[in-house]
């Protein structure tokens, strides 16, 4: 039971790389939902391999680089437990994008919300996850 809240009391956005690249590109929708997810403090997680699918050219994407360093961004490392994690789960759902199921293990783990571009992907991985489509 403390678990539940202590979840819910962390509980965020997770982004993949299509929000991402939306905000990398202006998109007025997600930088609105973002400022509002700011004003109720929620905070953001971003998987490192999310950063890499986005990453394209440092000089251009100054607005990607200065949300990313925001203290209310986590960025997730892959590390060894998460891999498997995300092996199992993309084995199970008989898919094989690791960092989308990185996104999806990340948004469960700490009851966030994902704010994708491929709302019809996260759901083949995890039907029950709260999906912000953009």
């Amino acid at each position: 039971m403390g678990g539940t809240h202590a979840a819910a009391a962390r509980a965020g956005i997770t982004l993949d790389a299509g929000a991402l690249i939306a905000l990398d590109r202006g998109d007025k929708r997600l930088i609105a939902l973002l400022a509002r997810a700011l004003a109720h403090r929620l905070k953001f997680r971003v998987p490192a391999g999310v950063v890499g699918q986005a990453w394209r050219d440092s000089r251009v994407q100054v607005a990607l680089a200065r949300f990313l360093r925001i203290d209310e961004v986590e960025i997730v490392a892959l590390d060894e437990q998460l891999a498997r994690a995300c092996g199992e789960l993309c084995g199970a759902a008989g898919v094989a994008d690791v960092i989308d199921a990185s996104v999806v293990i990340i948004a469960r783990e700490r009851g966030d919300h994902v704010v994708t571009g491929d709302p019809h992907d996260i759901g083949r991985l995890d039907p029950a996850c709260p999906i912000i489509p953009i």
